[in-house]
């Protein structure tokens, strides 16, 4: 390759092609051979699909590795004028907190799939703990029942993981939809998660079409959920009835924002927050957010002085 083909294949428009295109080419490629499944299956067969759905999503996929490696990658490096902050500078204040937001947001969502976690230490106090034997044999004797319950007053060991609440229910009971936990949220809590992890991760790094690459996942959450609900109300692969499809949304909170869960947006928060989130979950999940963005934001400029002050003036061009 000539100096002048390479540098060409550097070039910022070139960076910003791969960026775009080869995650355009994952979300196109699953787009059109899902929407037409049923037609493909009945010419090729149902194994058959599944090869070509499989090789096609494996070569969209090493586009996107490729593109980032060989394309995207190198020309961070040789283009400043992509630059929104000076490469190993601090991240300016207004990314770092919109990177915790999006990474909280996108491991809450995680964090709400998985058990529930709870402290692996339970006090007994005794009340609502008697065995039904002790039951019986206290009816007839106060005694017996104060002594039991002061026996069983003690630290007890316990699973860290709660998994009698690890479910999400949407239980349909006629007409009637309960929702709980996730997908009160979101249809496709797995997809947004990724999504906002990479807009996150996009917003503390300084050349553009890094972050262009990193942030089209959303629109892979965005796309492929819709065709995932289209389908699915088609029969398609999957069920969404019209009675969850009224009350739920594939966008986070839109549902519950929208009030069309049957309360206000407020009151759904409010039971959200209150009843259903899992809170040593959620709190691990922003810690592990923030502990990520505090030790990539701080930057690794070399020395000070007059380096430092070049940097924090970068800088400042994110904050305007």
């Amino acid at each position: 390759m000539s100096a002048s083909a390479k540098i060409l294949s550097l070039s910022p428009a070139n960076a910003i092609k791969w960026s775009v295109g080869s995650w355009s080419l994952f979300i196109a490629e699953n787009y059109i051979l899902s929407e037409n499944r049923t037609a493909i299956i009945a010419a090729v067969g149902d194994d058959n699909y599944h090869y070509i759905y499989g090789l096609c999503s494996t070569l969209a996929v090493s586009s996107i590795v490729y593109g980032y490696q060989y394309k995207i990658k190198p020309a961070s490096s040789s283009v400043p004028g992509m630059m929104l902050w000076a490469k190993n500078a601090p991240v300016p204040l207004p990314a770092r907190i919109a990177a915790f937001v999006s990474m909280g947001l996108g491991l809450g969502l995680v964090s709400q799939s998985v058990p529930k976690l709870q402290i692996p230490l339970e006090y007994r106090n005794g009340n609502g703990n008697i065995s039904a034997t002790a039951n019986e044999a206290s009816a007839s004797s106060p005694a017996a029942r104060t002594a039991d319950a002061e026996s069983s007053k003690k630290w007890k060991v316990r699973c860290p993981f709660d998994f009698t609440d690890g479910k999400s229910k949407s239980l349909e009971g006629g007409s009637a939809i309960t929702l709980h936990g996730v997908e009160r949220i979101s249809r496709h809590p797995g997809l947004w998660s990724f999504g906002l992890l990479g807009l996150g991760f996009s917003f503390l790094s300084p050349f553009a079409p890094i972050r262009i690459w990193l942030s089209m996942p959303m629109m892979v959450a965005w796309i492929g959920g819709g065709h995932t609900d289209s389908r699915h109300r088609r029969g398609m692969g999957g069920e969404l009835s019209r009675d969850m499809d009224a009350v739920t949304s594939n966008v986070p909170f839109w549902a519950m924002l929208s009030g069309r869960q049957g309360v206000g947006a407020m009151d759904a928060f409010g039971k959200l927050l209150g009843e259903e989130v899992k809170g040593l979950n959620g709190l691990l999940a922003l810690g592990v957010a923030a502990s990520f963005v505090a030790s990539r934001g701080r930057g690794r400029v070399p020395g000070g002085g007059a380096s430092s002050s070049s940097a924090r003036l970068m800088g400042s061009r994110f904050g305007r």
